[in-house]
């Protein structure tokens, strides 16, 4: 077999052993569906909501957006400045500790705010669909991680 062959050979099996590589960690090796995911698709497709019911959970979704968006870029500012002490300590100093204390406080918050939307949505569902929802973040909270 020529060179040119033999080598347009493996290209060809290096994509094919690469696009099986790919599909394979898709199918079984995919990351688990992120609890906001899970909860979302419960409520709009599987707890049959009324029409008020909905205005007033997109409403609190709308309002759940913005503010875990304020607290992702205050999250992001206090990782910015722990990788500043970081760099200016060269260890594990003052500048340091302050910024990682800043940094848990901010992932407080957020997960703070995070238990306040899911309670603020439970609130608008009837005791039928707030049991159907109780049990997936229950689920969700105690779901072995990968």
């Amino acid at each position: 077999m020529n060179e040119r062959l033999r080598l347009v050979l493996m290209v060809l099996l290096a994509f094919g052993a690469a696009l099986g590589g790919v599909l394979v960690g898709r199918a079984w090796i995919a990351p688990p569906t992120p609890v906001e995911s899970e909860l979302h698709t419960l409520l709009h497709a599987q707890l049959d909501l009324d029409p008020e019911q909905t205005r007033k959970i997109d409403a609190i979704e709308h309002e759940f957006a913005l503010r875990r968006q304020a607290l992702e870029l205050e999250l992001r500012a206090d990782n910015a400045r722990l990788a500043s002490a970081i760099e200016a300590e060269r260890g594990y100093g003052p500048r340091v500790a302050a910024a990682v204390d800043a940094s848990h406080r901010a992932m407080g918050e957020l997960q703070k705010a995070t238990l306040e939307h899911i309670f603020a949505m439970r609130s608008v569902l009837r005791p039928d669909q707030a049991a159907r929802f109780d049990a997936a973040v229950v689920k969700a909270l105690t779901a072995k991680q990968r």
